[in-house]
């Protein structure tokens, strides 16, 4: 294993891991953050929905339009582009204005400093989550063959990393300085897109598809010429169900990243420091679930099959955490268990999904059927919650719009094909193309 993946593959797995860490961390700020920042500027939790909801259908929608471009411009130049973008409007969050005017819309009101905080969210969505589909596009296409699927997926663990690292000086620093220091450390991404500059090129299979891009064709043109290849006849039934898994999927998953923090504090009655940290080392444990996913995808089991394996044990876990946990190390050690399988399933997910669209339109096609699905769904689970919670209370309303969306989302991926690991992404579109 080693010797077909040292050298260059290696070295741009590490470029992408650490542009992709980053990224994370900065995104995962607002998490911890929120309960402090409905408290600064008095926000009702159903507000507080809207302001995720909002912010991430925008942010979807522009990074479809990032993804063509990617695969128009090439991915090394986009991935520096979109490391210093997000950065700068992670930071702007901390010279959001105060402000006692309100606008009401819909019997929820919403301050001037949260208006302008959605728009930063919006285009800080935008930039760092196109991260997601560029540097997966990168590492699917410099990886070999064999690997492919285990590098793809220890990508992934840059996600619960980056929230790891981000709850080490996000609870000292909210319980001595506040909320707004805290989005200054957005502006450590910057000085890397120097080191992408430096140790990353662009990937020869993207090299090779230039010419192919330049002439404008059907498949290979602009923007909404590579969304449409999407739907092909040959590629539709996959794109749409992987849509919907992955949205599905991401309702539960939005709703555990946005509010686990505010759920532990205001049901379980935790400081905001133990809530920070609990949420912190399960996404650090949940790095042995990406570990262990990612292997099995790769030589024991079928991609498809190990999502629906650790999806349904996530949900499983969850439900264990919410019910029959209570303090502080029963609720961490349920939630460790829950986020290794919960989350996990990214590992392979991503993999599977990177692999199955052809070279030309796969950043369009991982923009579409990870981040925009991703994104809608980070919109519909949170801002679902805040109306169930008066109604069902906090536990009742994690159980539902957690639990169950999870589920379904494990079963749909059975609607799939199982492809073999090992196989050139090239083999992996046609065998696909040949069975419709």
């Amino acid at each position: 294993m080693w010797s077909q993946i040292r050298g260059y593959p290696l070295q741009a797995f590490i470029v992408c891991h650490l542009a992709y860490m980053f990224s994370q961390v900065d995104l995962a700020l607002f998490s911890y953050a929120l309960p402090s920042i409905r408290e600064a500027f008095s926000v009702s939790l159903k507000a507080m929905g809207w302001v995720v909801a909002l912010s991430y259908s925008v942010g979807a929608i522009i990074q479809i339009y990032i993804g063509t471009l990617t695969d128009r411009f090439g991915r090394k130049h986009m991935l520096m582009v979109i490391t210093v973008v997000s950065s700068l409007f992670i930071a702007a969050h901390s010279i959001v204005p105060e402000s006692s005017a309100q606008i009401v819309v819909g019997g929820v009101a919403f301050s001037l400093g949260i208006i302008v905080m959605t728009v930063l969210r919006a285009f800080a969505i935008a930039s760092g989550g196109a991260l997601y589909p560029t540097t997966g596009a990168i590492v699917t296409e410099e990886a070999p063959a064999r690997y492919r699927g285990i590098m793809a997926g220890l990508l992934q663990t840059a996600f619960p990393l980056g929230a790891f690292f981000a709850a080490l000086f996000a609870a000292p620093i909210l319980d001595t300085y506040g909320w707004r220091p805290l989005f200054i450390v957005g502006l450590l991404s910057i000085p890397f897109a120097w080191v992408i500059h430096k140790f990353l090129r662009e990937t020869k299979r993207f090299e090779g598809h230039k010419e192919t891009v330049a002439k404008g064709s059907e498949v290979h043109g602009g923007s909404r010429a590579k969304v449409a290849a999407l739907f092909a006849p040959e590629m539709r039934v996959r794109t749409i169900t992987l849509f919907l898994a992955q949205f599905i999927f991401v309702i539960a998953y939005g709703v555990s990243a946005i509010w686990l923090p505010s759920y532990l504090i205001e049901s379980r009655g935790l400081p905001q420091s133990d809530a920070t940290y609990i949420v912190g080392y399960a996404n650090a444990v949940a790095v042995v679930g990406y570990i262990v996913a990612a292997y099995t995808g790769e030589f024991i089991f079928s991609r498809r099959t190990t999502v629906t394996i650790w999806t349904l044990l996530g949900a499983t876990s969850f439900l264990c955490m919410i019910w029959f946990t209570s303090g502080y190390w029963d609720t961490l050690i349920v939630l460790c268990i829950t986020t290794t399988f919960f989350y996990g399933t990214a590992a392979v997910k991503f993999a599977y999904i990177a692999e199955v669209f052809p070279t030309h339109i796969r950043a369009t096609g991982l923009a579409v059927c990870s981040s925009l699905a991703v994104n809608l769904g980070i919109a519909a689970g949170p801002l679902a919650v805040t109306y169930s919670i008066d109604d069902l209370g906090w536990d009742m309303a994690m159980s539902i719009v957690v639990a169950i969306p999870l589920a379904i989302a494990g079963l749909l991926y059975l609607r799939l094909k199982p492809i073999p690991s090992g196989l050139e992404v090239e083999e992996v579109h046609r065998r696909l193309s040949a069975d419709v």
